[in-house]
């Protein structure tokens, strides 16, 4: 897939890898690889790297790949992948956090629990990194990132940092707007004092309700679909009688039908032609168009 020669790509301090395959870093196992995988030394190398990169190459973030199917052909030009480096998480007074791009949710939130920071909780439940989250607007069990971000930090694809208050997000369910090819390299939360052990209990709820409802220990990519006004998704992919449809090794989960798992060898084609085959049975179900909540991203084979 390389077209980019390795000699146009700026000189970097941390890992720039040709070719990579992107199926071992996403939860679903499958698709192909990127052009490019750079895992930045820090945000500094990070600003140069994109700063000099040939504005034409497209580059695009990934944390823990739990939201995203990678299509089978790869993706084109630049993935950039967070590593230790970006996983900090510090506590700035009673109630805040700032918590680097990379760091996981259930890091953010057993961090804020030893705080004594509440409101934060329902970051134990999303498979993610708080880059994903920023972007995304993450939410779940009635919260959601705009309830406690205060500002993140990011670097735009012209390789300059920019710090972005809340309001500049143009929040709304799902969804911000967060320029193409910007990356969160860092982002500050905000919650409210809470004793640590009704931290943890809600903590141990939220972790006994997702094992009980949803199929954690699959190659899955979590929530498939948004909720559309007034309905629950996974209610109306079960009354048009998608639980356990299947295409190949792709499988609309028995056990929440808003997940699509990979069973064993389905392909990213495999997997996104079941959730679009979802889609028609529910539109003609119920007149509801279910808009994609994962990221399907490169090109199919």
């Amino acid at each position: 897939m390389e077209v980019i020669a390795a000699a146009t790509l700026p000189q970097v301090r941390g890992k720039l890898t040709a070719d990579a395959p992107l199926a071992p870093l996403v939860w679903f196992k499958s698709g192909g690889t990127a052009e490019w995988l750079f895992e930045p030394a820090d945000a500094e190398d990070l600003v140069a790297f994109l700063r000099d990169l040939d504005p034409a190459v497209p580059v695009m973030g990934l944390g823990l790949g739990s939201n995203m199917i990678v299509r089978d052909g790869g993706v084109a030009g630049v993935v950039v992948r967070l590593g230790k480096a970006f996983a900090a998480v510090e506590v700035l007074d009673a109630v805040t956090l700032r918590c680097g791009g990379g760091a996981s949710g259930i890091l953010v939130s057993s961090k804020a629990r030893d705080a004594g920071i509440g409101g934060v909780e329902f970051l134990r439940s999303i498979p993610g990194t708080v880059g994903g989250f920023v972007r995304m607007n993450g939410g779940a069990y009635g919260r959601e990132t705009c309830d406690i971000l205060v500002e993140c930090e990011v670097v735009l694809r012209s390789g300059e940092r920019r710090v972005l208050a809340n309001a500049d997000l143009g929040y709304s369910y799902r969804h911000s707007s967060l320029p193409e090819g910007a990356i969160v390299v860092s982002a500050t939360f905000r919650g409210f004092p809470k004793p640590s052990d009704e931290i943890q209990a809600e903590m141990d709820r939220i972790a006994a309700a997702r094992e009980e409802s949803q199929p954690l220990r699959s190659k899955t990519g979590g929530s498939t679909f948004k909720n559309p006004e007034g309905h629950k998704a996974w209610a109306l992919v079960d009354a048009a009688g998608c639980r356990g449809l299947r295409r190949g090794d792709a499988q609309v989960s028995e056990k929440h039908c808003n997940f699509l798992l990979n069973l064993g060898n389905a392909t990213s084609a495999d997997i996104e032609a079941l959730g679009e085959d979802v889609r028609a049975r529910v539109q003609a179900q119920s007149g509801v168009t279910l808009e994609w909540e994962i990221q399907r991203v490169g090109v199919s084979k």
